[in-house]
């Protein structure tokens, strides 16, 4: 198979000789640095396209002795180029060490191809360094050997050694993953890490599969499929870390084999999902998922403390104060507000004094859902609709559903699901 080497080239001939014998490449490129344009002093350059001895053997040695590196390391013409670069602009090495890359990719598709960063300036090396951290598909290494001090390896000690930067390079593609974490996109979380190459090293791939199977977990819980987040969940329960493990209780809560404390964990479930659309500045769908919670909360409460059913009322169960309408099966039928006037007229509990005192507001609250696109209307929910509603939410609604679910067993609000991944 085709090897390509692409190393920098700095005042140091020995490392980049070193590295292409040791890997014997069928092409080189060379990053060099062009004559310095405040001191009219050569370039490292002149170390790959030098003619006759360019090249001190040793810096103490008053005139060169050597060869350029292409014939050091017996490189014919048409199998080594020069890309030239600057010395200390971090910006401009970086970029044209991403060029060069790309078009070695592009000129040698199926090639092994190693980035070599020994040689050069620090911000040479540095910028090479960034631009193979980029890709996957390029090796990057280093020539090393014995020392004695900081400054440089002893003369016929180098040799050529893989930087190990699997780490590095996994932490980095998974980043954007984590960052999603933190906007509740844990389906874009997942696709992404789908789409990248488990890691070899074998505790690096675990937190990898660990990572995209909790990412699912949380996307399948914030669509709605409790079940599937339960069974994820479960399976690494052992290993949580303590802010994803206090998710656990409300997950199995949204399971429980009683109906009226599994409904209740739903509406608490459903306020926190309208809550993530919001942070997401999807507030039509926040505003949307708030409707269904007041309207499921009167179902919920009905059927608890009065046996009714919204979608099939029995005329004994309608006060006097009450309208309502039968539909075309002949059926007694209570929308959103109708099923709160039957809480006001039918019980006495929190949820009755609720809406005594909020029924205005409440009225005026839900008129942005009516005016919404996915309503009635034609108009987008705005922020400080939602803020408005979020407020009056917090201050007036939760606590009275709170009161409410105390019978069930459910005392507070649950932990909003998480924004960040801990590896």
């Amino acid at each position: 198979m085709t090897s390509i080497l692409i190393c920098t080239v700095g005042g140091s001939h020995q490392p980049i000789v070193t590295a292409i014998k040791d890997l014997r490449p069928d092409f080189v490129l060379f990053i060099c640095t062009d004559k310095d344009p405040a001191t009219g002093r050569p370039g490292s350059n002149q170390q790959i396209t030098g003619i006759g001895n360019c090249i001190k053997a040793s810096n103490q040695d008053e005139k060169p002795s050597l060869p350029n590196i292409p014939s050091q390391a017996g490189l014919k013409p048409d199998q080594f180029e020069v890309c030239l670069t600057l010395s200390d602009d971090l910006d401009r090495i970086y970029a044209d060490c991403c060029q060069a890359l790309e078009r070695l990719v592009g000129r040698f598709p199926d090639a092994i191809i190693a980035a070599d960063y020994t040689g050069g300036t620090k911000s040479m090396s540095a910028g090479l360094i960034m631009a193979a951290m980029e890709r996957q598909d390029i090796q990057l290494q280093l020539v090393t050997g014995s020392r004695a001090d900081l400054i440089k390896v002893h003369d016929g000690s180098q040799f050529t050694a893989t930087a190990n930067i699997e780490k590095i390079r996994f932490e980095r593609l998974i980043a954007p993953y984590r960052q999603a974490w933190g906007r509740f996109a844990y389906s874009e979380a997942e696709a992404g890490l789908k789409a990248i190459t488990a890691p070899s090293n074998a505790q690096l791939r675990g937190q990898y599969t660990r990572f995209r199977d909790l990412s699912r977990a949380f996307a399948e819980w914030d669509n709605f499929n409790h079940q599937t987040a339960v069974d994820l969940l479960q399976n690494y329960a052992p290993s949580l870390p303590q802010a994803l493990k206090v998710h656990l209780p409300t997950v199995l809560r949204l399971r429980d084999n009683r109906p009226e404390k599994r409904e209740a964990a739903q509406l608490f479930d459903l306020y926190l999902n309208a809550q993530r659309r919001a942070a997401q500045g999807r507030y039509d769908d926040a505003v949307a998922r708030i409707y269904r919670l007041i309207e499921w909360t009167a179902q919920w409460v009905l059927k608890l403390q009065c046996g009714i059913d919204t979608s099939d009322i029995k005329e004994n169960d309608i006060p006097e104060a009450v309208e309502l309408t039968h539909n075309r099966d002949k059926r007694y039928q209570a929308g959103l507000f109708a099923a709160w006037q039957l809480i006001k007229h039918k019980t006495q509990g929190p949820a009755a004094a609720f809406i005594r005192e909020e029924e205005k507001t409440l009225l005026n609250q839900i008129k942005s859902r009516n005016q919404s696109i996915l309503a009635h209307g034609y108009d987008p929910v705005q922020q400080h609709n939602w803020q408005q509603l979020s407020e009056w939410l917090e201050a007036q609604f939760i606590p009275m559903l709170l009161a409410e679910t105390k019978q069930v067993g459910i005392k507070d609000l649950p932990a909003q699901l998480p924004r960040y991944f801990e590896l």
